[in-house]
């Protein structure tokens, strides 16, 4: 056991200290000592861990590595060997890799059950875990502009956000606020993704498309990434998010006379087939010529209840598609994946 530098002393952190500055918990940091050596290379006489500013600098690139979903085992042979070099004015450490260009399968991210996913969905898992905000609005920002708003959508934001929830169920509230803070930055990137409204006599069709939330139901984020769909392909659209009350949901179809209306339930006891009903009934316009909404049932709310007349698209990509149809316009398709599957019948996080 070497000494520790006197220029060090000062500046040496205790675990606990760090693992707050570096946003992850003293378990995992005492973890990755004894897994990968990455550690203090001094202790104190009484054996406890002080971290100095090299070995910081090795955790910092651990973090780093691990926030773009680089293996931990790996991400900490590349961190060590980037202590010598960059203590002596070297290389710079190693870039982590490009994100994978499909589905792989997932080693453990941050203890959350990720399952066969994409290499994007590990890095954003790990970042959300250790509550690193700022790699979790990198994560997001890059999946989107690498395979565009569906794809980040369904294959990145969803796959890693049901994770937090299935976590969330089987352990006791715990990771409450990892899925908090994850579904703050994914409706902050979808937002980024959203252009301002189009005016209706800008555009075809017989008037903008309406979503909504039912009475009771918060979760906005499956109407949020459709949103932003929508305006992307320059269509008319007006969101009006969490928990509508009845009566305002009707004043607005009436007095907007919409091409749909777009409902979310995400849980059961929320999803109010009379409300569904109508609104598919309400009808505008002069007489013998009037007209009514298409209605569109989207979350997981809507499982076996009879909606006759209504579409239930399980597909995020099967939504816009329909949406942007009733304005003669094509939607973006994005690449065959397996992994295309209830994105939006389903949405995101726990029911």
């Amino acid at each position: 056991m070497r000494d520790i530098p006197e220029g060090d002393t000062a500046t040496s952190l205790s675990t606990g200290t760090l693992a707050r500055r570096l946003g992850v918990s003293p378990t995992t940091l005492r973890s990755w000592d004894r897994r990968y050596g990455i550690g203090p290379a001094v202790r104190t006489d009484g054996r406890h861990r002080r971290w100095t500013p090299p070995d910081i600098a090795v955790l910092e690139t651990m973090c780093r590595l691990t926030s773009a979903g680089v293996p931990p085992a790996e991400a900490a042979r590349a961190a060590r060997a980037s202590a010598s070099p960059q203590a002596s004015g070297g290389p710079t450490p190693p870039r982590a890799p490009e994100p994978a260009a499909g589905p792989t399968p997932s080693r453990a991210a941050g203890s959350l059950p990720l399952g066969d996913v994409r290499q994007e969905c590990r890095g954003l898992a790990r970042a959300a875990v250790r509550l690193d905000a700022p790699a979790v609005e990198e994560r997001l920002a890059a999946a989107v502009a690498t395979h565009g708003l569906a794809v980040a959508w369904q294959e990145v934001m969803v796959p890693t956000l049901h994770a937090v929830g299935r976590k969330w169920a089987s352990s006791g509230d715990r990771y409450v606020e990892v899925e908090h803070l994850l579904s703050w930055h994914m409706s902050t990137a979808l937002r980024r993704c959203t252009r301002p409204p189009a005016r209706h006599g800008d555009t075809p069709g017989p008037g903008p498309v309406v979503l909504a939330c039912v009475p009771g139901e918060q979760h906005t984020l499956a109407l949020e990434a459709l949103n932003a769909g929508l305006t992307e392909l320059g269509l008319p659209t007006r969101m009006f998010g969490a928990a509508v009350p009845a009566e305002a949901l009707t004043a607005a179809v009436e007095r907007l006379g919409p091409a749909a209306v777009v409902l979310w339930a995400q849980a059961r006891s929320t999803a109010s087939l009379p409300l569904a009903r109508h609104l598919a009934g309400t009808q505008w316009g002069v007489k013998g010529a009037r007209r009514r909404a298409l209605v569109m049932l989207g979350g997981a709310g809507w499982f076996g209840r009879p909606g006759q007349g209504m579409l239930r698209p399980t597909a995020f990509q099967d939504a816009l598609d329909t949406l942007a149809g009733l304005y003669g316009a094509e939607s973006p398709q994005s690449p065959g994946s397996p992994r295309r599957e209830r994105a939006f019948s389903r949405g995101p996080g726990p029911a």
